[in-house]
């Protein structure tokens, strides 16, 4: 094993979930993805030069609005892909 793939460099790829909150339209929501997700997610905002919050923000603007509407994990994860 390469001091590149060693558990300390990278984290597991299928690692579980994590929670993190975020205000959306004035108000605090919690979102679980899994950290590959939120790397995206903090690339995609880096790269809309808007806060990750906005980014969210205009994401579950989109979802709202779908029938139906998914869940807004599931939605940034979509949403993520469609970028790629």
């Amino acid at each position: 094993m390469t001091t590149a793939d060693s558990p300390q460099q990278q984290p597991p790829r299928y690692h579980p979930p994590v929670k993190r909150s975020i205000a959306i339209a004035g108000h605090k929501t919690s979102i679980s993805l899994e950290p590959v997700f939120w790397d995206m997610l903090r690339d995609a905002a880096a790269r809309l030069d808007v806060p990750i919050a906005r980014l969210v923000a205009r994401i579950d603007e989109e979802r709202i609005h779908a029938d139906p509407a998914p869940g807004l994990a599931s939605a940034i994860r979509v949403w993520l892909v469609a970028q790629r």
